[in-house]
């Protein structure tokens, strides 16, 4: 007896047109308030539009300094499990960006990640996205990166989500630093 739930179509060779790095994340700080609003539907995702403006945060960042990757682990007496690691580069030391972190360091949230082909990801279906890593550095180098790295991490029982929904898409773009 089988105990997946999907069933094997196959996959095509597709065409070389995809393209590395995320472009833009929203972080939701209230899980529980952000979660309550999320739609599964046919292996998609959706957010309440209404919910959208009022739960997430924009956080923009240079180009190639971003990204998602998720990691299958596997146990062979506990079942499988992904990992997904979401690690963002933010440029200049400065109060403002060290409080935003901060309040990332701390708590528990729901993630949105648009990537760089203009799919959008949600990360925290099924446990809430918390910081496993982060740093501040001055750099060496007038070239150096003096900035933050944060590593916020996902661990879920499936690959993240995708999100087609155009009204969930709307309104997460319509969202602007205040």
């Amino acid at each position: 007896m089988s105990c997946s739930t999907y069933s094997l179509k196959g996959i095509a060779r597709g065409c070389k047109d995809s393209l590395g790095g995320i472009v833009k994340v929203w972080v939701a700080g209230d899980y529980d308030t952000a979660r309550a609003a999320v739609t599964e539907s046919e292996g998609t995702v959706s957010i309440n539009k209404t919910a959208v403006p009022t739960n997430f945060k924009v956080f923009n960042f240079f180009k190639n300094t971003g990204s998602m990757t998720s990691t299958l682990n596997v146990s062979e007496n506990a079942g499988s499990s992904f990992s997904t690691e979401l690690a963002l580069v933010f440029m200049k030391q400065e109060t403002a960006k060290r409080l935003e972190l901060m309040g990332l360091f701390m708590g528990q949230a729901l993630a949105v990640v648009k990537d760089a082909n203009g799919k959008y990801w949600l990360l925290g279906h099924d446990n809430p996205v918390e910081a496993s890593a982060g740093t501040a550095q001055s750099g060496t180098a007038s070239t150096d990166l003096n900035g933050y790295n944060i590593t916020l991490r996902d661990d879920s029982r499936e690959l993240p989500f995708e999100i087609t929904d155009a009204e969930t898409i709307t309104a997460l773009e319509a969202i602007t630093i205040a």
